[in-house]
């Protein structure tokens, strides 16, 4: 390989997960974080109960990660410690109702009929079957392809016509989960998973079903929080050699002859390479936030409409009132009441709220006080609120629903749309990049390699998209689309940015994050 240096800005699961493929790869690899630790939007908070998470709070599709570790000749559990968790999660409705969901089929099948007799567990059975097929058919061709096309997905159509009727095209996830099942609860709560990539099951394709099945396969706690998977791959990073700058904020992204010959750092140091990793929201690149060079790397209906944002917080506090497990979901009456405000720009009147009990979970005695984070639906790019409503919209719906805190958190542990929208400037608060409420969104989301020569993306806002699995696998399509690239064309000469370029690092001054991204 040429050994002129790769550059990863940002990181995030994703900007890790190429750096290390990367350095393994034998480029030569340095990482540069606005923040002081890795992770992205894979973050934490302090409570008094310890570092709570303030991000992604479950692993699915282990494999992905599995993957990662054994690729480049390491064993995940010399980084990380996963504990299996067999309750997927616990769900709530206002009339007193209850329902556990487990990772062994059979066992949801059971709790599925406890709660809503013999019709629903078929109906259940039937659902869980048709995500399956779904989510293995288009898990090679779509997930794991670097640039997936429709064309590769009409072939699989082809070779297995029966599952047209298991895609519904033309039919939103709302829709067919009214054809699916007979009780409305159940209705609301499949259709929830639409806004795991950041969807509403009012607009999102039927196609999402599949993303049960990805949940269904198993969940994973990570011991120590979910920022402990991001420390231990910043751990396998450095044992790579990867050089990784933290408190180090990019503002430019420079190209010479028009493809990428380094980056300009906050305190003016320039560093020369040829090849980029931007690991944060492709939406930052056309709105010049690192530069002008880089405005048409990605076209504007690659990051556009919007996907949703949320509000958040992480707290410690003593739980009353409902019996929590891990993970818990507390639903409104009506999910119209929260989709229907959000998609018009407005804050949902009786959302649906997710509760993370950090704590807690199969064979756990949790502490007194105990860590949470709670998510609440928001639509990005949407008005600053105030600190009162937000906590009245949280704290006081929850209370109404069996479940209260003392002490209630306060404002140093909420992070609204427009705290993320500076946490990841020009995402708008975005947390998943792009919307998937279209039936084509899969394939409008920009893939690795960019419309400028020696720049390349990974993140959630990159194909595959949101999540965890997702923003590892964006790393892994980045990794080895350069590496493709390297290989099919001359190598090209190094050239020093105008005004002059050093090819090492430089000391680097701290500023407000820039580039993260998961």
């Amino acid at each position: 390989m040429v050994d002129n240096q790769i550059i990863v800005i940002g990181a995030g699961v994703g900007g890790l997960a190429a750096a290390i493929r990367l350095a393994h790869a034998g480029a030569r690899v340095s990482l540069y974080e606005s923040a002081s630790t890795p992770g992205g939007k894979m973050r934490c908070l302090p409570s008094a109960a310890g570092p709570v998470d303030a991000g992604p709070t479950v692993l699915t599709m282990r494999s992905v990660s599995d993957a990662l570790f054994r690729d480049v000749d390491a064993r995940m559990q010399d980084y990380v410690t996963l504990e299996a968790e067999p309750l997927l999660a616990r769900h709530f409705w206002p009339d007193g109702s209850r329902l556990d969901l487990f990772s062994d089929h059979d066992a949801s099948v059971d709790a599925v009929r406890a709660f809503a007799g013999a019709r629903a567990a078929h109906e259940f059975t039937r659902f869980s079957d048709r995500a399956r097929a779904l989510f293995d058919a288009f898990e090679a061709p779509m997930m794991q392809s670097v640039a997936p096309t429709p064309w590769a997905m009409a072939k699989v159509v082809l070779r297995n016509p029966r599952l047209i009727a298991s895609m519904a095209p033309g039919r939103t996830l709302a829709a067919q989960l009214a054809r699916d099942f007979t009780d409305p609860r159940l209705r609301q709560l499949f259709g929830r998973y639409a806004t795991y990539v950041g969807g509403s099951p009012y607009a999102a394709p039927a196609l999402l079903a599949l993303i049960w099945r990805a949940e269904a396969a198993g969940v994973w706690r990570v011991q120590g929080g979910m920022h402990a998977l991001a420390e231990g791959l910043a751990k396998l990073a450095k044992s790579k050699d990867v050089a990784l700058r933290y408190d180090a904020s990019v503002t430019r992204i420079a190209t010479t002859g028009g493809r990428v010959s380094g980056i300009e750092l906050a305190d003016g140091s320039r560093i020369a390479a040829d090849t980029v990793v931007f690991n944060g929201d492709p939406r930052a690149l056309s709105h010049g936030v690192l530069g002008t060079d880089t405005l048409g790397a990605v076209p504007p209906q690659a990051t556009e409409p919007r996907s949703l944002s949320a509000e958040v917080w992480a707290f410690a506090a003593t739980p009353d009132g409902a019996d929590l497990a891990h993970h818990n979901v507390f639903f409104g009456r009506d999910p119209t009441t929260e989709f229907i405000p959000i998609a018009r720009g407005d804050v949902p009147v009786d959302p649906t709220i997710y509760v993370c009990a950090q704590d807690r979970g199969s064979g756990r005695t949790p502490p007194q006080t105990e860590r949470f984070e709670i998510i609440v639906n928001a639509s990005a790019g949407s008005a600053e609120q105030e600190f009162p409503p937000c906590h009245q919209r949280t704290f006081q719906t929850l209370a109404d629903r069996g479940l209260s805190f003392t002490p209630t958190p306060g404002p140093d542990a909420l992070t609204t749309p427009q705290g993320f929208d500076r946490l990841f400037p020009a995402s708008a608060g975005a947390l998943y990049g792009r919307s998937p409420d279209a039936t084509m969104a899969a394939f409008a989301r920009p893939t690795a390699r960019t419309a400028v020569p020696g720049l390349y993306l990974a993140g959630g806002g990159a194909h595959p998209g949101a999540g965890v699995p997702m923003a590892t696998l964006s790393g892994q399509h980045a990794a080895a689309t350069i590496l493709s690239d390297r290989t099919s064309t001359s190598p090209s000469r190094r050239t020093d940015m105008p005004g002059g370029m050093s090819t090492g690092s430089a000391t680097m001054v701290g500023t407000p994050s820039r580039s993260s991204g998961s």
